[in-house]
């Protein structure tokens, strides 16, 4: 079979375990990002088999119909709106998603949260600069966590801090927060609650229609001047541009930020890489190799079982021709 794989940042696709399994394939690797329909009609031009890493290229109808020979969307990782499904069925293209992440995205929130508090990074810079200690940092221990949706990830995070013996509350759903409430945690007692008395926030939401612009100004002006927001879920949640104009205004007085509205982000064109008190990752929650020898694995399997007339595992089974 025909396949491309698009948006390897890194070039580490090739030197996946998992890899092994696409052997006797033609396989097209490319590592950069394109949004324009022309040079995705292109590129994706002669794929039978287009693997994609998660919401990088958006599939619509549009660029479906300049791929006449694709049949088989592989998707590392759940679905997030990305993939045009009813376009794909109607054009006899199936689509194939992979399970959720370990505990990567948990780990890296964690990481972030700690770094900003105890700002790691220019502590680390200053020292290479030949300087000595700039900023008097903050223990997590005995703060306020605030974990919005206690979904897996979210299950994590609050694990994390009732470990740190941090104060930990559970905002979201009732079915999230009856789940919180059954493991043993505290549930804010309004959305109010949650953003004042919060020392850090996590967002851990699932995003869709119903969520998208779900954190807004006036919840961000709710929070404290010491407080630290750390968005490792979507950007999309907070209403645009909001986060940039509440940090600049000092409520919160920080934020770590893994996701943005448009990625990759180049170039250091985006308004919270202006800001001093924002630590800044690449979209790195899950990018780690289990991680990827599982998302990439499993892609890989739906392509060779496909290949061999046994591909059940599928989540628009009606596109079949």
């Amino acid at each position: 079979m025909r396949i491309v794989i698009p948006d390897d940042y890194q070039d580490c696709v090739r030197g996946l375990d998992c890899f092994a399994k696409l052997a006797g394939h033609d396989v097209q690797v490319f590592n950069d990002t394109v949004h324009d329909t022309e040079t995705l009609a292109a590129r994706f031009a002669d794929a039978e088999a287009i693997v994609l890493t998660r919401e990088r290229t958006r599939i619509d109808a549009a660029l479906l119909d300049r791929l006449p020979r694709l049949r088989l969307i592989a998707q590392t990782g759940k679905l997030a709106g990305h993939v045009d499904l009813a376009a794909c069925t109607a054009r006899g293209v199936l689509v194939a998603e992979g399970s959720g992440a370990g505990s990567a995205t948990a780990e890296l929130t964690w990481a972030l949260a700690l770094a900003s508090r105890r700002h790691l990074v220019d502590e680390a810079t200053r020292l290479r600069q030949g300087l000595w200690q700039g900023h008097l940092g903050q223990q997590l221990g005995g703060q306020r966590l605030g974990v919005w949706s206690y979904g897996r990830i979210g299950r994590q995070v609050a694990a994390y801090g009732r470990v740190f013996g941090m104060q930990v509350w559970v905002w979201g759903r009732d079915a999230s927060t009856a789940a919180a409430r059954a493991d043993g945690f505290e549930v804010a007692p309004s959305r109010e609650a949650f953003f004042a008395e919060s020392d850090v926030i996590s967002l851990h939401v699932r995003l869709n229609a119903d969520t998208l612009g779900l954190v807004d100004a006036q919840d961000l002006g709710r929070m404290k001047t010491t407080a630290l927001l750390v968005n490792t879920s979507r950007a999309e949640l907070i209403t645009p541009g909001a986060l940039a104009q509440a940090l600049a205004h000092g409520r919160p007085g920080f934020a770590a930020v893994d996701v943005y509205e448009a990625e990759p982000i180049l170039g250091a064109d985006h308004p919270l890489l202006r800001l001093p008190n924002v630590l800044c990752t690449p979209h790195i929650g899950y990018v780690e190799k289990d991680n990827y020898e599982r998302y990439f694995g499993i892609a890989f399997d739906h392509i060779r079982a496909f290949a061999a007339g046994t591909l059940t595992d599928v989540v628009n089974p009606e596109a079949r021709r």
